[in-house]
């Protein structure tokens, strides 16, 4: 045994193992546990046996609380002459010297102690040095990292290098997982994850004592015990140390296809997001954990804005359960939560099928910026220009997507690529910039966006769509409940994401129950879910059994709250008034031309929609009007069912008298003009009832709101 000094001037030693053609004592144990082999050619020429602890949770919970590394201890390893170099301990300085009492009473530190060494950046440019002299010693060239599991170069290192904004060098991409190297070699041992440097010491029998040695000593020494152990043992196929563990340097983006097939659990939902985070800066969270090519699917609302959510896949399930570790973890103040998802839900934001995104996103690893608000009249030539010659989009007009409805007009959205991301920042410096004359939103974007806002925007009708004018067809008549028999329930505390599917699956059984056109989203004044939401249930005590089943019962990590109610309630809510402790308020009455009578049941007047029409997702307005009473020779209600729930989602809402009301009103759908004629002649019945008629306005901003359209019809409110 020779003896040395480490880093911080502390003596260490070095254990020299002699080569296994050495003459030994009989009986020695070093010569029965390591018996003369020959060597097979490994990865590289040299192992560094790596350990390190943090200032918090040791053991399968190290880096799971965040907490700073505090240790490292390493020692380099000659995988052909079976020599080692010198053991080195090192005390690494953390921003915060709090130890857990875990942390004191396991490994002996103390703050004093620790205040005196250096910051761990420091600590890792030594660690290179060191390492470089030893192999030089050792006339070795070439080393890779040998660890106890995934969790010190994964959870600790990568995740702290990142936060403290430093590069790690080149060696910490690649490693050797001793867990896993073990059980290949001794396949009959327990399982990686259940195994400890300790339980592999003792199913080789190689006896040990924690207590003679320092922390981490121990663990360093046992460790390079064991890879020589494995060493000599005799394999029928040698696969040790030569297939490493790797770290992804960089996120790659890409496309995803609908068709593709995900794995649920390589798949996790990240909630807590800052709105304005990018793809990049969700794998930076994720820092050493290896997500798939173009993995990262940041989920918008119902307005196409991000709403804080995003969906991960990773490459494997060992890399999402660990994923799963950094629940609460930090991005700058701000906590993440981590939970499990489905495949199901990650092609469901992040996969496409159009032809158009796949070949906008086939330029691979380029940045993706979105604008929002482009005049409709805006041309490629007006966002080249725009933008400028300070950044430069890849591929010229290739590089730009514009989004539009599937009738062809603009959304006022597109997508444009950069090369690198200095063109991006350029182009960023732009945000809220004027073109033509309206201000330009400019933030980072990712594939699955893009996909998500074409998926919404280009969804194929059934049916081919013929270049007619928009027809405004009025559904089959219903009725919105009135009275004071509690055959409704009230849903409050929906996702705002949620739609009529989800609704659907959280009523479970009990959507036999629902009346025809029954379930009503209640609107708050800029058009959005509010969170709340009435069904209309055959009777009250299907209405009481919902409510006493359903109550706070989960949807989407959410719990809801589910009351029975009377149709004369749900009809104030839905006509804009409130429902709380206090009883009923009536809808707000602030224009002299709306009466409180006004505010009854909406009443529509009989109409049929054609069979091709109903085919179509309705993308337009959605409207109301004071219209007689419904003719008494009105076609059969149709039950309601998902199919229908676009009306969910459009893009353009009014309501009248105010909001929020129900989703099922008149509605505007594209139909073959044939189609609804004869449909129309077949019953008789006018498209449009009269007296009165329905407008449709294009070009209002979009900050206008109902005074705003009620003030500019004003002296025509009594045609």
């Amino acid at each position: 045994m020779g003896s040395c000094h480490d880093v911080r001037g502390r003596e260490t030693h070095s254990l020299l193992i002699s080569p296994p053609n050495q003459t030994r004592g009989e009986g020695d144990h070093w010569e029965q546990l390591f018996p003369p082999v020959v060597m097979t050619a490994s990865h590289s020429d040299s192992l560094v046996v790596l350990f390190g602890a943090t200032a918090g949770a040791y053991g399968a919970k190290l880096g799971s609380d965040e907490r700073e590394l505090i240790l490292l201890v390493w020692q380099v390893v000659d995988l052909h002459s079976k020599k080692v170099g010198t053991l080195h301990k090192s005390l690494v300085k953390a921003d915060s010297l709090e130890l857990s009492d875990q942390c004191r009473e396991v490994s002996g530190l103390t703050p004093e102690g620790l205040s005196k060494a250096e910051p761990l950046d420091r600590v890792l440019q030594q660690l290179s040095q060191l390492v470089s002299s030893d192999l030089k010693l050792l006339g070795r060239s070439s080393y890779t990292l040998c660890t106890d599991g995934q969790l010190l170069i994964r959870q600790v290192l990568h995740p702290e290098a990142s936060k403290k904004n430093f590069l790690l060098s080149d060696c910490f991409y690649s490693f050797y997982d001793l867990r896993k190297e073990f059980h290949t070699c001794y396949p009959n041992s327990a399982s990686v994850k259940d195994q400890t440097i300790k339980s592999m010491a003792e199913y080789i029998g190689l006896e040990t004592d924690e207590t003679e040695e320092d922390f981490g000593v121990w663990q360093v020494k046992t460790m390079v015990a064991i890879i020589f152990s494995m060493l000599s043992e005799t394999c029928i196929t040698d696969c040790r140390f030569t297939d490493p563990e790797t770290v992804k340097y960089k996120y790659e983006t890409g496309p995803c296809s609908k068709s593709e097939a995900v794995d649920s659990e390589t798949v996790i939902r990240a909630r807590g997001l800052p709105w304005q985070s990018s793809d990049q800066d969700i794998a930076r969270f994720f820092k050493g954990l290896n997500i798939a090519k173009g993995g990262v699917a940041l989920c918008l609302n119902a307005q196409g804005r991000r709403n804080g959510e995003a969906l991960v896949r990773f490459v494997n399930p060992e890399q999402r359960d660990l994923a799963l570790e950094r629940h609460k973890h930090h991005m700058g103040s701000r906590y993440i939560e981590v939970y499990k998802a489905t495949g199901e839900e990650f092609l469901k934001i992040a996969g496409g099928t159009s032809n158009e995104v796949a070949q906008f996103l086939s330029k691979e690893n380029q940045v993706i910026i979105r604008m929002r608000g482009l005049p409709f009249t805006a041309t490629l030539e007006d966002v080249l220009g725009f933008l400028g010659p300070e950044c430069p989009v890849t591929g010229g007009k290739e590089g730009l997507l514009f989004v539009k409805y599937p009738d062809g007009r603009p959304t006022g959205d597109a997508f444009v690529l950069f090369s690198c991301e200095e063109y991006a920042q350029n182009a960023l410096k732009k945000h809220k910039e004027i073109l033509g004359k309206r201000y330009i939103e400019l933030f980072r974007s990712t594939a699955a966006e893009v996909q998500q806002v074409l998926n919404r925007y280009l969804s194929t009708p059934l049916i081919p769509t013929l270049p007619t004018p928009i027809i405004p067809v009025i559904p089959p008549p219903y009725t919105i409940a009135a009275g004071s028999i509690r055959d409704c329930v009230r849903l409050r505390g929906l996702p705002y994401t949620a739609g009529i599917d989800d609704i659907l699956e959280f009523m479970g059984d009990a959507t036999a129950d629902i009346k025809p056109h029954g379930v009503h989203m209640v609107l708050n004044q800029q058009g959005r879910p509010s969170g709340d939401a009435f069904i209309q249930m055959k009777s009250s005590d299907r209405a009481f059994l919902v409510a006493q089943k359903c109550h706070k019962k989960m949807m989407k990590d959410r719990y809801v709250e589910v009351f029975q109610c009377s149709g004369e309630e749900m009809n104030f809510v839905l006509m804009g008034g409130t429902l709380n402790r206090s009883g009923l308020s009536p809808p707000p009455c602030k224009l002299p031309c709306l009466s409180p009578p006004a505010y009854a049941a909406f009443q529509t007047a009989a109409a049929v929609i054609p069979a091709e029409a109903a085919l179509y997702q309705p993308q337009a307005l959605l409207s109301t009007t004071r219209t007689p009473q419904a003719s008494a020779a009105a076609p059969p209600t149709v039950t309601y069912y998902p199919a229908q729930a676009a009306q969910l989602y459009m893009n353009y809402t009014a309501y009248y008298p105010s909001p929020p009301v129900s989703p099922t009103t008149v509605g505007y759908i594209t139909a073959p003009p044939a189609a609804v004629a004869a449909a129309a002649s077949a019953t008789h019945t006018p498209m449009l009832p009269q007296p009165g008629a329905l407008v449709r306005m294009q070009g209002l901003p979009y900050n206008t709101g109902m005074k705003e359209i009620l003030s500019f019809f004003q002296g025509y409110q009594g045609s």
